[in-house]
């Protein structure tokens, strides 16, 4: 009796244990597609160009590219706090294997713990070398050029004119070498096409580096949603959790993002490996910390706020023109990065919800279409295709891409657009000053300190 008793406890024992979720068993890992800004483009990027890019009677003529910068290290924040990772490693092998606090459900699986116990930090990424572009960031970038020009031969040539192409980056190293790395894809050898200069004030690719008022809206602080969101009941029961299935009876936020941090790094830098740090967290787990995440992109650069529709005038502007226009360049290609990327979108109308994120309706917004993870992972890339259609009552359309998948607009048919439709559906910011259009302040302070300059010139004039 005693015996069938262990063999029944054995049994349930050995059933629990199948239940308990293992990351490194997981051949699908679907929470992968979930990193939000550093989620790896090679795992969410479309496969469904081949059926989208062709449009009958048309050629494509011109192209207008708005890329983000391939994956990239970590920030000087990050690397500096990274060493207390494995201060975590030590600390959660001995909870399970000194302490025994390994929960009863839940468990870190055998595999996923034995990954852990092996992980040592890359003491070779220093703070000087803080968010350059790694090798399968140029891989990102170097991919995509190849892509489009396999699909769009005529509009991407191999060969260098630099009439024909212009292409700009920002004065940072990512984005210079994403442009080296695209450059590669498109001729082969990054070294025969050259950049344009980087103006002292990059309107177009940083504006907001200019705009206070961009900088300073609560988008994160306290009283955001972003802030609501993270004192709610399901991100509580999901710290002490994630904080339980480690074995510890406290965890600090900060560990379980510096985890989490590191778990999408280490998975965008090689893509066909995975990140210990990954198993961490359970796959819904992953869903309730990337929601924090969208409400901050959200808010600080996407639908929250009304006048974010209105910050990158400049790039919508720069689009239509460059697309309008019948003389070189052909094609353009911007190397920036997240927030004006998002902003771009924002303007666009692109990926709006009809309910706005909240912190109080996770639980609706499963399907929603702001997503940063889809809209702006490492090397996201929106790009306009203007096509000539001879035989069309509508001679001129386009079709937007974004990461490889067609833009689907209300107002346009299955992502094919008529150039006529953009030019009144954009008319707004088309026609709009883009210096008064959302940042007043800089505007304002010239005119203040023109204003001041005039009065005191009146005024010395009348003493004399």
């Amino acid at each position: 009796m005693r015996l069938l008793l262990l063999l029944m406890m054995a049994c349930l024992a050995y059933g629990q244990q199948q239940q308990d979720y293992c990351f490194g068993k997981d051949t699908e890992r679907p929470q992968t597609r979930q990193f939000s800004s550093k989620t790896a483009y090679q795992i969410v990027k479309g496969t469904n160009m081949d059926k989208q890019y062709q449009v009958p009677g048309c050629e494509p003529k011109k192209m207008w590219i708005y890329h983000r910068h391939g994956t990239r290290l970590p920030t000087p924040g990050t690397i500096r706090e990274a060493p207390r990772l494995e201060e975590l490693r030590d600390a959660i092998i001995k909870n399970y294997r000194v302490l025994r606090t390994k929960p009863d459900e839940n468990a870190l699986c055998l595999i996923d713990l034995t990954a852990i116990q092996m992980w040592k930090w890359n003491a070779s990424i220093t703070v000087d070398i803080a968010e350059h572009l790694t090798s399968q960031g140029y891989e990102d970038m170097r991919g995509t050029a190849k892509l489009y020009q396999r699909y769009y031969p005529t509009v991407l040539p191999g060969k260098y004119n630099d009439s024909y192409y212009l292409f700009r980056h920002t004065d940072t190293q990512r984005t210079a070498e994403s442009f080296k790395g695209f450059a590669e894809g498109l001729f082969g050898d990054a070294s025969v096409a050259t950049a344009a200069d980087i103006p002292d004030k990059d309107l177009l690719l940083r504006p907001y580096d200019y705009c206070s008022d961009f900088k300073d809206k609560n988008y994160k602080g306290e009283g955001s949603e972003y802030q609501k969101y993270r004192t709610s009941a399901i991100w509580n029961r999901t710290m002490a959790d994630i904080t339980k299935r480690l074995g510890f009876t406290f965890l600090a936020e900060d560990d379980i993002k510096l985890m989490f941090d590191m778990c999408r790094y280490e998975q965008a830098w090689r893509v066909d490996r995975t990140s210990v740090w990954c198993g961490v967290f359970l796959p819904e787990q992953v869903t309730v910390l990337e929601y924090a995440e969208d409400l901050k992109y959200y808010y600080g650069t996407g639908y929250g706020f009304e006048e974010n529709t209105r910050f990158n005038c400049r790039a919508v502007q720069d689009m239509v023109a460059r697309l309008s226009s019948p003389v070189s360049p052909h094609v353009v290609a911007y190397f920036a990065h997240s927030s004006g990327l998002q902003t771009l979108l924002t303007a666009l109308g692109i990926n709006k919800d009809d309910i706005k994120l909240r912190a109080d309706n996770y639980d609706s917004t499963a399907s929603r279409r702001w997503k940063t993870s889809q809209l702006g992972p490492f090397a996201a890339n929106f790009v306009g295709v203007k096509y000539h259609c001879p035989a069309s009552l509508e001679k001129e359309k386009v079709v937007f891409f974004l990461n490889q998948n067609a833009v689907q607009l209300d107002w346009c048919n299955v992502g094919l657009c008529n150039w006529s439709d953009v030019l009144a559906q954009y008319k707004t910011i088309l026609e709009a000053d883009c210096d008064e259009y959302y940042c007043r302040s800089a505007a304002s302070v010239g005119r203040a300190s023109m204003l001041v300059t005039g009065l005191i010139a009146a005024i010395v004039y009348l003493m004399h």
